[in-house]
């Protein structure tokens, strides 16, 4: 097997940067939305999520380069913070390295970075780094990621959407549509009634079979959730997701045991490696989604599904386009997967992570055919410019 003898960490700069969903131009749902927040309690945040600074880290690219020139790449958020700590601590753990031995390298950057790391945005670069080393392997190899670990279980993955206009994602074909919660406990009792007759607007607009559900952004308390959750039961939702933040284990088993009907309890997009997510398992939680450029890496993210499977629960990432297609096909714990719809009024599909790529598998009729071509199957695109911010 050949050895890595590069690895950089590139970014760039502008209004739409791809891996950071939220790095959009000004008139994009995802930012000028109404979304309940842990900072909708203080006014001066609660219009829109950009306000309080979620655009701020922007994109990161990694590359590793084997000693034949074959270069495998991947993307996360974490932009000049990220690419510091790619190029001056965890380089010495990949650099040198048979391109097979990912479990060593995951291993080495996670346990030296134990110090400052764990969660948040040392696993971030971590897991952009770990995609990176599979897509150069599927290269070396000449095989898909897809085939490398198990092969698919079904041709076609069908998707839902995620955006403000489940009733538009229907009628292109998606199975399903997640709406973000537009109020938390911040809003009172009106903001309670405007989440609940937006459910029964989408429901009617819907009809009885689409499943639908609320994306709460770790906003909510326990009490209110609890409260919306009984407020949604005339309206068949399928599931309520994130309603705390991840570390409130407590929290997310009094969800699992006092709802009032069967609506399942989802979380974990902003939880981190098997250790976090085993915590959150044993809370009862319905559905994880480990987002497999900050859980982690792939490396991780098969760990923490197998946890997942074994417990009979579903495990669908959050976004993450092509890289959590390549691992939703081949999952038995995956029977569906996530599309952010990131056009500016989520009225049609296009590329999740736009402009990244040149050639981004994008859903056809709400469904996903994973690319036979090796590693994950993209390009970048050759407009982009990026920068090295540090020499190693």
């Amino acid at each position: 097997m050949k050895k890595i003898v590069d690895l950089r960490a590139l970014v760039q700069s502008g209004a739409d940067q791809g891996a950071d969903y939220h790095a959009k131009p000004d008139g994009h749902w995802i930012n000028s939305t109404v979304i309940a927040t842990p900072l909708s309690k203080y006014p001066e945040y609660q219009g829109s999520r950009r306000s309080f600074g979620i655009d701020v880290l922007g994109t990161v690219l990694v590359e590793v380069e084997a000693e034949d020139g074959t270069v495998g790449f991947a993307v996360t958020t974490g932009g000049v913070p990220a690419a510091y700590l790619i190029e001056n601590h965890f380089r010495r753990f990949v650099v040198g390295q048979p391109a097979s031995n990912l479990e060593v390298m995951f291993d080495q950057m996670y346990h030296a970075s134990l110090f400052y790391g764990r969660k948040g945005l040392p696993i971030n670069a971590i897991s952009a780094v770990d995609c990176a080393v599979w897509d150069l392997l599927g290269k070396l190899r000449g095989e898909p990621v897809w085939s490398m670990i198990g092969g698919k279980m079904r041709e076609r993955q069908p998707m839902y959407a995620t955006g403000p206009r489940p009733d538009l994602a229907q009628k292109l074909g998606f199975i399903g549509g997640k709406m973000p919660l537009p109020y938390g406990p911040a809003h009172g009792a009106a903001g309670m009634r405007r989440n609940v007759e937006l459910a029964a607007q989408m429901r009617e607009a819907c009809g009885p079979d689409f499943f639908l559900a609320f994306d709460c952004w770790m906003a909510l308390s326990p009490s209110y959730a609890l409260q919306l959750i009984e407020a949604l039961k005339p309206y068949n939702f399928h599931w309520i997701e994130e309603c705390l933040t991840p570390d409130d284990y407590a929290g997310h088993r009094q969800l699992v045991e006092q709802r009032t009907h069967p609506i399942m309890i989802a979380s974990g997009e902003h939880e981190y490696t098997r250790w976090g997510f085993e915590n959150l398992l044993n809370t009862g939680v319905d559905l994880i989604q480990p987002d497999i450029h900050w859980c982690g890496g792939l490396t991780e993210l098969l760990k923490i599904k197998a946890m997942a499977s074994a417990k009979g629960r579903l495990c669908i990432p959050h976004g993450s386009s092509v890289y959590s297609y390549h691992f939703g096909i081949t999952s038995d714990a995956t029977p569906f997967s996530e599309f952010l719809m990131m056009a500016p009024n989520a009225d049609k599909v296009v590329p999740m992570f736009t402009p990244l790529f040149s050639n981004e598998t994008v859903p056809v009729d709400g469904h996903v055919c994973v690319s036979d071509a090796p590693g994950f199957g993209v390009d970048l695109s050759p407009d982009l410019r990026w920068s090295r911010p540090f020499q190693p």
